[in-house]
């Protein structure tokens, strides 16, 4: 077994723990961290079914940037999108036999790979140019970004400037999901592109991408209006008030 499939076969090991581990307990923590205010941003539905469907036009729409600033909105739905269809095209690396709708993805994903880079590249050129958003952009900003635009471009150069072995590949991920390691194809590129994902999912639970998840226990969201109809107690102060 070579030096290069004994350390990624390890790095990948450590990395999804990582960011599994840490992504639960981040979660958690969300959970349990008080919302004393009922504090949804009006215009806000009176029902829970309306907060249902109000999360879902976030999640799949980003509704609320869309009404604030429609370049900001099309770059980041166009970056969004374009990386859940690669996601989705890359299942096919940890699937054996391929789902069907994977299978259909295939095309799609390629195509998407290029929304990708444009919207990372219009939201990166958007923090370089727009003095208010460069203000207020620290380093950790910027090199989320380059991360996830390197990711994209390594990606894309082995599709169409260098030659890699995918069926190696996904025998090497198959074999670290079933611990039965496969040797990993030589291929300087693939090694960079493996380095890059890695890395993001070694640092996903402690940055700012944890908004995905963090976007389903925000208040401003996920709360009813009703404070007319119901008094809201959180749960800490509920049982201040049973002592």
């Amino acid at each position: 077994m070579s030096a290069a499939t004994t350390f990624f076969g390890i790095l990948f090991h450590v990395a999804a723990a990582v960011a599994l581990l840490g992504l639960v307990w981040r979660v958690a923590d969300y959970a349990r961290t008080p919302a004393p205010l009922k504090i949804p941003t009006t215009p806000a539905p009176a029902t829970h079914g309306g907060v249902a469907l109000r999360m879902l036009r976030e999640v799949v729409f980003f509704e609320s940037l869309f009404k604030g600033n429609l370049w900001t909105w099309a770059l980041g739905w166009m970056f969004h999108a374009g990386l859940a269809l690669v996601l989705v095209r890359h299942l096919r690396y940890f699937t054996e036999p391929v789902w069907t709708w994977v299978v259909l993805a295939q095309p799609l994903g390629v195509y998407a790979a290029f929304a990708m880079v444009a919207g990372l590249a219009g939201l990166w050129a958007r923090r370089l140019l727009v003095e208010r958003i460069r203000y207020i952009s620290t380093l950790s900003d910027h090199l989320m970004l380059v991360l996830l635009l390197a990711i994209a471009l390594s990606g894309l150069a082995m599709k169409y400037a260098f030659h890699v072995d995918v069926i190696g590949v996904k025998a090497f991920f198959l074999g670290l999901m079933r611990l039965d390691w496969q040797p990993l194809p030589p291929s300087p590129v693939l090694y960079l592109h493996l380095l890059l994902v890695a890395a993001l999912m070694l640092l996903f639970p402690f940055s700012k991408l944890l908004h995905a998840p963090g976007l389903f226990f925000s208040p401003s969201r996920n709360q009813v209006d009703n404070p007319r109809e119901a008094r809201h107690l959180a749960p800490w102060a509920a049982r201040l008030e049973e002592r």
